[in-house]
């Protein structure tokens, strides 16, 4: 990781640091290519116990997620858009 990502990542933590009380419920937001493997890989994730929301583009090429799940602290926020971004075609939000 550069100097310049470490510098961003910490300036999002203190933001977040900022505006959450730990353990706090947060709102991710994502969209995949309507592909089931996607979408199976994005569930397991975030877990059992995340709520997800879900919602087909108007041609059925893409879904979109909200899932809400109680986080810890800043840094299990980063970790799980680490691990969303390895899934091919994911759009963070």
């Amino acid at each position: 990781m550069s100097e310049e990502e470490k510098a961003r990542l910490d300036a999002l933590r203190k933001q977040l640091d900022a505006e959450h009380q730990w353990p706090s419920m947060y709102m991710f937001k994502f969209v995949l290519p309507n592909d089931e493997t996607k979408i199976k890989q994005l569930h397991e994730i975030f877990g059992e116990s995340a709520e997800f929301r879900s919602r087909l583009s108007k041609k059925g090429n893409y879904t979109s997620f909200t899932i809400r799940s109680v986080m810890l602290n800043a840094d299990q926020i980063f970790d799980l858009y680490s691990k969303a971004s390895r899934i091919e075609g994911i759009i963070s939000l």
